[in-house]
């Protein structure tokens, strides 16, 4: 008996559930009878993909996995409708068409009347093909068209926001979340508080943001700038230039945006708003001059606050004797008082100090230090753990993905409706992003363990340059200094370049001009993944 040809079908429904199921019926009933006037064709399966476009085949399961099987030696032919089911882009038409071809997989395309393997088939498909583009290219520019008019009736496009509900293309407020808003902008403009200390004290008061886990001075900003909590409406601040790619970006000038004036309920007042606006515009102008005027100095943009995460600034006093002292102070502090972060200055000598202490303490402990890296290192080698958990995870989400098949084939043969596909769809879709994420969390973390494992031989190498260094003092710390951290109470973290831990000393200083000392009273090792509190006190007993 002569083998029959196994036939697939290919075809994208839509994301409606009804739909979805009547879609899905409809077309294995077509294909069927199609495949039934050929004897020796058997139909051993129907690809499909719900409401994504075809202009890109990158997020296609339905359509990758159909080509997997079909490249396997799975699939002897490939049924579908029309080449604009097929793709919409001439270029992943056609090369996917010659990949199956030279694995001998012929393809029909039954309405558009196209068989791969006929003489003129590519040249037929070519133009198909490119009316399809074309056509995908004048629906985006109708969409597009139709979109930009209902913004400038106010329609609103997105989802929703901090304080806001978007509903049936409308903004209403969401009055819990508002009063997070407006305790943003009071403690900003009214408290003169800085956005990093903001966003630690709501992630203190356990105030959730709307996405991400916790609070970031980047967040701060967006809802500061966001002329929606005035009552105004911008939108287009996002474009989409290429129809094939969907890719967005940044609209800076390239289309015109929709601005409207008054659209829909403020949460902040005008008076507040313009406020906000000028002291944005005035801290960032004063942060640009700081940065500017400080940069000659040996640590200039290197020290940074571990109260509020902002930057340390030079400050300089002529004494009486005409003499100068020079103390580093947080830009925050200093600018803004208290209120905006509690912590103090440091003076330069004991900065100098500190990073002095580390420097030595690399040069007298080198043996220890990379003795204790390279045990380190060993700890981090756990890429095998990841590895089975990897293959794990993959193999759940493969089960996952084939039950869930089994449940349209079971709505196909009338033994699930379309409520219970739809239910056990979505619960499925649910585990299956959940073991995607964990997936990709892993993922991150080996990448970071490799990265750290791969490279002992480099913190061998820094440990050994800074030994060999011998330039003057300024030149030597502005070279091997990574940052310094200062906290209150006088601790004070040095981060050496290209070492994976920072020497965290705990100081006290006596003495002015030629007296001044600086004393290190306590003293350890932290690692970059360590929280910033002292760890308890260190081997080096030293001071100062």
């Amino acid at each position: 008996m002569k083998k029959k040809v196994r036939a697939a079908a290919y075809g994208r429904v839509s994301t409606e559930k009804d739909d979805q199921v009547n879609s899905l019926i409809s077309q294995r009933e077509y294909f069927s009878d199609y495949i039934r006037q050929h004897e020796d064709w058997e139909l051993t399966g129907i690809y499909y993909d719900e409401g994504i476009s075809g202009t890109q085949t990158a997020n296609r399961r339905g359509f990758n996995q159909m080509i997997q099987d079909a490249m396997a030696g799975k699939i002897d032919l490939i049924l579908t409708k029309e080449v604009s089911r097929f793709a919409r882009n001439t270029v992943d038409t056609l090369s996917y068409i010659r990949k199956l071809k030279e694995k001998g997989v012929r393809v029909i395309f039954t309405i558009d009347n196209i068989d791969t393997m006929d003489g003129d088939g590519e040249l037929r498909l070519s133009i198909m093909a490119t009316l399809a583009q074309d056509e995908s290219r004048k629906t985006s520019e109708r969409v597009k068209w139709g979109q930009k008019r209902r913004m400038e009736q106010g329609v609103v496009f997105g989802r929703d926001l901090l304080g806001y509900t978007v509903k049936a293309g409308n903004l209403f407020v969401n009055e819990e979340e508002a009063g997070i808003v407006k305790a943003i902008f009071h403690k900003y403009t009214n408290e003169q508080k800085g956005t990093h200390v903001i966003a630690r004290e709501l992630t203190e008061e356990g105030i959730p943001p709307k996405q991400g886990e916790r609070w970031s001075n980047t967040m701060i900003l967006k809802v500061l700038k966001n002329e929606k909590y005035a009552g105004d409406l911008c939108q287009k601040k996002t474009i989409t230039p290429d129809f094939l790619s969907h890719r967005k970006k940044r609209n800076e000038g390239e289309e015109e945006m929709v601005y409207l004036k008054n659209h829909h309920t403020p949460v902040i007042d005008r008076e507040l708003w313009d406020r906000t606006q000028r002291e944005l515009k005035v801290r960032s102008s004063s942060q640009q001059r700081v940065v500017g005027q400080c940069s000659h100095y040996w640590c200039s943009g290197k020290v940074k606050c571990g109260e509020c995460g902002g930057s340390f600034v030079i400050r300089t006093k002529k004494r009486s004797d005409g003499s100068i002292y020079k103390s580093w102070r947080c830009y925050n502090h200093a600018n803004h008082g208290k209120s905006c972060c509690q912590n103090t200055a440091v003076s330069d000598l004991a900065l100098r100090a500190c990073v002095s202490f580390a420097v030595k303490q690399v040069r007298i402990e080198k043996d220890t230090i990379a003795a204790e890296l390279l045990q380190s290192i060993k700890r981090l080698k756990r890429t095998e753990l990841y590895t089975d958990d990897d293959s794990f995870i993959e193999k759940r989400i493969g089960e996952i993905q084939s039950k869930k098949k089994k449940c349209v084939d079971l709505a196909l043969e009338g033994i699930l409706n379309a409520q219970e596909l739809a239910e056990q769809k979505d619960w499925y879709d649910g585990q299956i992003k959940r073991l995607e994420r964990r997936l990709l969390k892993i993922e991150k973390e080996k990448e970071i363990e490799e990265k750290e494992s791969n490279c002992p031989e480099k913190y061998i190498k820094t440990i050994k340059g800074i030994l060999r260094f011998q330039e003057e003092e300024d030149v030597l710390y502005r070279e091997i200094l990574d940052k310094a951290v200062v906290y209150p109470g006088q601790i004070v973290c040095i981060w050496l370049k290209d070492l994976p831990f920072g020497i965290k000393m705990r100081i006290q200083t006596s003495g002015k001009r030629e007296n001044y000392t600086t004393e290190i009273l306590d003293v350890c090792l932290v690692k970059k993944n360590m929280k910033n509190g002292m760890v308890g006190k260190g081997k080096w007993g030293a001071k100062r």
